[in-house]
């Protein structure tokens, strides 16, 4: 039987890294204004993963905002939770001026498909992803130094259905903060996007005001401020405080409540910590905890 021929398989991959460890094939897993995430192949461990790269131009060349992204996602590779998607490796392509980085994949793909695919979900089942959420954003807002995701929304949000478990993922656009836990910096989805992320002078509790936008989207599989027909209106009716009419097709009370009290004023919003002993998730356990 004849063996294989190693160019021959290489020819399979659209790229390799530098180093020859993993492979990237064309298909795509996912899309962002920034980002792009493909299917790829660990060929040290026989695993797949998911290959991200992050195109720089968008940053005009600012050299002190591309280098405190490098440098973050240095910090983000040290990362370890059961619900935080794990950072294998990244490097920059100087001259394509990409920033690529591998990270695990998760069978199932992310939330907002798999929600799609299967539309008839018990409440039960949206608390224990609840936990599981609040659970990796409880471990990066206590993390030393503090991580704000960011960007959390049902597209990074990732799981293997078969077992339940899920994961947060795009890390890509975290920031490290100091003690003040105060950051600087205008980034993420808008329709996701608390309203101090657009005054840009906010904390962690930002990721807290996306997490209740995934819940709604989670529980009506509709994007929250679907109904707005440009940035400048959604910015409008978030800075007002006029909530996403998704919300008022939420249907349980309990649900609806509880995603109220996550979007209250920022010195209002309770921590990751303290919505996991919030009465609404008392009755279930999430997956590491069964």
């Amino acid at each position: 039987m004849p063996t294989a021929n190693p160019d021959q398989e290489n020819e399979l991959f659209a790229e390799v890294d530098p180093f020859g460890r993993f492979g990237r094939y064309e298909e795509l897993l996912g899309r962002g204004a920034e980002k792009m995430v493909y299917r790829a192949f660990d060929i040290a461990e026989g695993r797949e993963v998911a290959w991200n790269q992050i195109k720089l131009n968008k940053f005009h060349g600012d050299a002190f905002i591309i280098n405190k992204i490098y440098s973050e996602i240095e910090l983000l590779k040290n990362l370890k939770n059961d619900n935080i998607i794990v950072m294998y490796h990244f490097w920059k392509d100087c001259e394509k001026n990409i920033l690529n980085f591998i990270t695990e994949a998760c069978a199932s793909g992310n939330l907002r498909d798999y929600r799609k695919k299967h539309r008839h979900v018990s409440i039960k089942a949206l608390k224990k992803w609840s936990r599981q959420i609040l659970k990796g954003l409880d471990y990066l807002h206590t993390h030393d130094p503090c991580v704000i995701h960011r960007d959390l929304n049902c597209s990074n949000i990732f799981i293997n259905g078969n077992v339940g478990k899920v994961k947060i993922g795009d890390l890509g656009l975290a920031t490290i903060v100091g003690k003040n836990h105060a950051a600087h910096t205008l980034l993420g989805t808008p329709e996701y996007m608390a309203p101090e992320l657009y005054e840009e002078d906010y904390t962690e509790l930002v990721d807290i005001y996306s997490f209740a936008m995934c819940l709604v989207e989670m529980a009506t599989i509709e994007i929250p401020y679907s109904e707005c027909d440009g940035i400048a209106k959604l910015y409008k009716m978030v800075t007002a405080g006029i909530k996403p009419q998704a919300l008022n097709r939420v249907s349980d009370p309990e649900l609806k409540a509880f995603i109220l009290r996550c979007i209250g004023q920022p010195r209002a919003r309770p921590s990751a910590a303290e919505l996991l002993k919030d009465p609404f998730l008392s009755d279930v356990v999430s997956y590491d905890e069964n």
